[in-house]
């Protein structure tokens, strides 16, 4: 017998379902359950497929608007999820084929783009100057961004909003400039020499006179400070937070998204507000939004791939280096399981580590749970010391030229403690460095063949640099997000490159490295699924570390005793005092994706006293 449509809503049988985008021309709907009169309907539609294996039915775009209109005669049976309304408009919405006019470009930035950057202009000209570069690193969106810039000089003064370890001293005035700064304003120098220098400002201070720059380059903390007075200046092409008096805006970021939906929409709403909507509308969509007792939870995933089209057709520009640069050398990623021995943890050291393991798992209040994050972090890195210093001496051994990336100043000390008592030239690069002796550093170890080892903060040197010199990238410590540590990796793995680049990761069993390696591993599925990015953990292999014993051979201190020359180890290098709070470097102030940054210096102080 035939069910009527009440009886189906008097059983609380009644089928829903949503249409969510498959591809560029296919759609697909998915259903709570099985119904008769959807798979009625289905089998007359002209370009169906079934996928055996998930289950699900799948349609050209041509046949949505036949198919709705077959569903809205069983609504009351079969309800179904429209697409959104700008999804349809992206699908729908045929490829524009722009020509560039090359007189609106200065010579010798024009002569200087490779064809695929070319395309990159393209697509930020058909996008008339509000779009989002987010090619792999290494590419050039630097100069990707200053040709579309460049293309629409009539809309200048040209406002430049970029990342700089700025550290400020007794005054405001007195500020290091360094970073991406620095790449910017050498990129202009050279390569757009029609635009005078003296036209071309740094601010550096709330108070700077900045009314004749005809390009402003800022940090983003200054911009944030000094917010009011930009939008005053009216610039006609920005990246900054108030888009709605700017023509253009050119976002740039290798790592958009560090590993959530919901990090892009800030980004996605300064090209275009109105898209979406709402955030409210985004993260019911992409980030499974849901009402929970802590209010409003965005930070899920869903309709990835969807969401991953959507970016590509109307917002987003992204390549990889396989992509455009076929031959560049290989990427090889490798774990290293570091010498337990060599950490010879004391019971109290045990103690302290599982505990911390528990209540980190236990802890459900937000704040207390980042504080635990947080101390978590800095005793792993206190643990992995002797483990890792080891680990670099056995690297030293083979007379090649290397980069370590640590996260804890701690780390770094000890690093370079004991690659300056081996003798071997080196580099070492952090918060506190200043603008001329980065350059000098990064040249050095360059040119240099004697430099061996560069010695780098992750926070301040996961862009902006190039270090091809070396094929060997070492990760003595994690960081929170999959998306720096191969931002990271791209300082040597990159255009002139010519070996394999081998990719290390320093693990240490029994610390929070074990959490935060599947945690990473989570994230880059995500960013895989969002075609944000091709990277994958899924091939990298596993290596032990070679016993310390050999190593140690020699070397002029205390003598071994204990497993693996463990204290000899210990006693290579100083031991650092506890660093005072304003002594610490911006460890944690860069967006960690886990951490609010609200809490960072209460945390900070809790761990360092």
């Amino acid at each position: 017998m035939n069910r009527t449509p009440q009886t189906w809503r008097f059983y609380g049988q009644r089928v829903t379902g949503k249409c969510v985008l498959s591809s560029n021309e296919r759609f697909s709907v998915i259903l709570n359950r099985f119904s008769e009169d959807a798979l009625e309907i289905f089998r007359k539609v002209p370009s169906k497929f079934f996928d055996t294996k998930t289950r699900i039915w799948s349609f050209h775009v041509k046949d949505y608007e036949s198919l709705i209109s077959k569903f809205q005669t069983i609504e009351s049976i079969v309800s179904i999820e429209k697409l959104p309304s700008y999804v349809l408009s992206c699908i729908k919405k045929s490829q524009i084929d722009v020509d560039i006019n090359y007189d609106r470009l200065d010579p010798v930035l024009s002569a200087t783009l490779l064809p695929f950057q070319l395309d990159g202009l393209r697509f930020g000209i058909e996008k008339d100057g509000r779009c989002l570069l987010a090619d792999d690193m290494g590419l050039g969106k630097t100069f990707q961004a200053l040709a579309i810039a460049n293309y629409y000089a009539n809309d200048w003064p040209l406002l430049i909003a970029t990342t700089a370890n700025m550290k400020k001293e007794e005054e405001e005035a007195n500020i290091n400039i360094d970073g991406q700064i620095t790449v910017w304003e050498e990129t202009i120098r050279y390569y757009l020499p029609s635009t005078s220098i003296l036209q071309v400002q740094y601010m550096v201070s709330r108070k700077d006179n900045i009314r004749d720059a005809k390009i402003l380059i800022v940090s983003h903390d200054m911009m944030k400070r000094s917010l009011d007075k930009l939008i005053a200046k009216n610039f006609g092409v920005l990246p900054t937070c108030y888009p709605k008096k700017a023509k253009r805006i050119i976002l740039l970021s290798g790592t958009p998204a560090l590993s959530k939906p919901s990090e892009l929409y800030t980004q996605l709403s300064l090209i275009d507000s109105t898209f979406f909507g709402s955030f409210y509308a985004y993260s019911v969509l992409y980030c499974d939004g849901k009402r929970t007792h802590f209010g409003w939870d965005s930070t899920g995933k869903s309709n990835l791939q969807e969401l991953e089209i959507v970016l590509a057709k109307r917002f987003m520009i992204r390549r990889t280096k396989d992509d455009v640069l076929k031959a560049l050398p290989n990427k090889k990623q490798e774990i290293i399981k570091l010498d337990t021995n060599l950490q010879e943890f004391s019971d109290q050291d045990k103690e302290c580590l599982n505990a911390l393991a528990l209540r980190y798992n236990q802890q459900k209040n937000l704040a207390e749970n980042h504080a635990v994050l947080l101390k978590y972090f800095v005793t792993t890195a206190k643990m992995k010391i002797p483990s890792v210093c080891s680990y670099v001496l056995q690297v030293l051994e083979r007379k090649v030229k290397f980069i370590v990336f640590a996260h804890h100043r701690i780390m770094l000390n000890a690093i370079e403690d004991i690659v300056k008592k081996k003798g071997v030239n080196y580099i070492r690069i952090d918060g506190s460095t200043g603008s001329d002796q980065r350059k000098y550093s990064i040249s050095k170890f360059q040119e240099d063949d004697e430099c061996l080892c560069a010695i780098l903060s992750i926070t301040s040197c996961n862009a902006g640099i190039t270090l091809t010199a070396a094929s060997l990238v070492l990760f003595a410590e994690l960081h929170w997000n999959p998306s720096i540590l191969n931002q990271a990796a791209s300082r040597a793995h990159r255009i002139g490159q010519q070996n394999t680049v081998v990719v290390q990761y320093l693990i240490a069993s029994g610390t929070l490295d074990d959490h935060m390696w599947a945690l990473l591993d989570q994230k880059q599925v995500t960013l895989k699924e969002m075609g944000l990015s091709k990277d994958s953990f899924d091939n990298t292999c596993l290596k032990r570390q070679a016993s310390s014993e050999n190593v140690t051979e020699g070397l002029n201190y205390s003598s071994k005793s204990g497993p693996s020359g463990m204290r000899s180890i210990k006693s290579y290098f100083t031991p650092q005092k506890k660093p005072k709070h304003s002594e610490t470097e911006d460890v944690f102030n860069d967006g960690l994706d886990d951490i609010l940054n609200e809490y960072t210096e209460v945390m900070e102080q809790k761990i360092f006293g």
